[in-house]
């Protein structure tokens, strides 16, 4: 089957590089020249594990290619899949212009009868605009939400659990069954608006599920319960299950998420329904992130000249963007009141030119560590787990460790261990 996959950030790429390995042909299409020039270098723009032989692998096969010309890579093409990663402001506000726009650019070249496969994040009615607007072109149009998470995505777009897929009532889908089910043999069919409202749905569910087990372990801190065996009680309780997104620690971040529920705020608002329960989701979200400074506050307010070391910056492991990371916004914190944050993230060697006068880069985790009052664990990488009790004892000028998720908490979070003190989110201080 001959593919177009238009957008070429994480999504894009990603999804590219499986379909060429699935065997199609597929051509890449992004109007940035950088970015395809990389691609077509063996660079992709963003780090995924796997993901650079991925795409190595189907150009070698001369499955794949990448292009800005989009009459070369749009030729004959069976689906036009848009894979565009939403811009979000940083009021989590989505520029759906920015899709929309990056369609239009392409329009005259799409061939009748193609499908127009939309799996960037869109609101619900985004779709029916397009159809509407372009209902002289003799195309297709379905809606598949996309389900990846960084980290993770070359495994979740291969082995998915289902996929969503929303097309009109009575047409003809089987270009699609036939292109989706080798990946996934349940395919969950539904209408267009109720596969962009799903996508919304599935994130507010889940921004939901980490709220409330944030709050709930702010409470179990305070009246010295343990968050974590709670968690362990709730998701053992049969209308709740093991794979519960109820894990106590950082507030959501990213943008992804937060998206999601002002979709859901904004059809509030235009339709004249209520919406307190997402509201509040995001007020309980936005009082959870001064957890992490209030603690690293309160820990270094009466040291002079405090020291806090950093450990991960990445928005999560096993990538390399720092967009919209919770790290960043609180070393940018630490340093807006004279605390010195000197960091350390596997997967950066340099820092933006704004943030590196503000965060001093250090190449490993024990030169971060070095005459510390504080650190921090921000980002869950592995490597962190090699750390030894006794050299982050010799490397800290105080062993106090911030860990919200206890992600190092087999090694440092004994209780009434006298020479480090580990804080971490819904549990009293060891």
């Amino acid at each position: 089957m001959r593919i177009a996959v238009h957008g070429l950030w994480h999504l894009g790429c990603v999804t590219a590089a499986c379909l060429a390995e699935a065997g199609h042909d597929v051509r890449g299409l992004d109007p940035d020249a950088d970015r395809v020039r990389d691609l077509q270098q063996g660079r992709p723009p963003i780090e995924e594990p796997g993901l650079t032989d991925l795409l190595a692998a189907g150009v070698a096969a001369g499955c794949l290619s990448f292009t800005t010309d989009s009459a070369d890579a749009l030729r004959d093409v069976d689906v036009v899949w848009v894979t565009f990663d939403t811009p979000v402001d940083e009021f989590d506000v989505a520029d759906v212009g920015a899709v929309r726009s990056a369609l239009e650019a392409i329009a005259h070249d799409i061939p009748r009868g193609a499908w127009v496969l939309i799996s960037s994040q869109v609101p619900v009615g985004f779709t029916a605009e397009l159809e509407s607007a372009w209902e002289h072109r003799g195309l297709r149009y379905a809606v598949s939400p996309e389900n990846l998470r960084l980290g993770k995505a070359i495994q979740v777009f291969t082995e998915p659990e289902r996929i969503i897929v929303g097309t009109r009532p009575g047409v003809d889908r089987s270009v699609l069954q036939d292109l989706l089910t080798p990946f996934c043999p349940r395919i969950e069919w539904m209408s267009v608006e109720s596969a962009e409202m799903t996508k919304h749905a599935i994130n507010a569910f889940l921004a939901t599920s980490v709220t409330f087990i944030n709050e709930l372990a702010r409470l179990c801190e305070a009246v010295g319960a343990d968050a974590k065996e709670v968690e362990r009680g709730l998701k053992s309780e049969g209308r709740i299950g093991h794979k519960a997104y109820l894990s106590p620690g950082v507030a959501f971040a990213g943008g992804t998420l937060a998206r999601d529920l002002r979709y859901l705020l904004s059809y509030g608002r235009a339709f004249q329904v209520g919406t307190p329960f997402f509201e509040g989701v995001l007020a309980g979200n936005e009082l959870h992130k001064d957890w992490v400074r209030q603690k690293v506050g309160d820990l270094v307010k009466s040291i002079a000249k405090p020291v806090v070391a950093v450990l991960g910056l990445t928005y999560k492991p096993g990538t390399n963007t720092l967009r919209r990371s919770s790290s960043v916004e609180l070393c940018r914190w630490l340093a807006d009141r004279g605390i010195r944050v000197q960091a350390h993230d596997p997967a950066i060697d340099e820092l933006p030119a704004d943030l590196a006068q503000q965060v001093t880069l250090k190449g490993t985790p024990l030169a971060a560590l070095q005459q510390a009052d504080v650190a921090v664990v921000a980002t869950e990488w592995p490597a962190f787990r090699a750390l030894k009790r006794s050299d982050v004892l010799a490397a800290m000028r105080q062993a106090v460790i911030v860990d919200p998720t206890r992600f190092l908490g087999a090694a440092f979070g004994d209780e009434g261990e006298p020479s480090l003190a580990y804080h971490t989110i819904g549990r009293q201080a060891a």
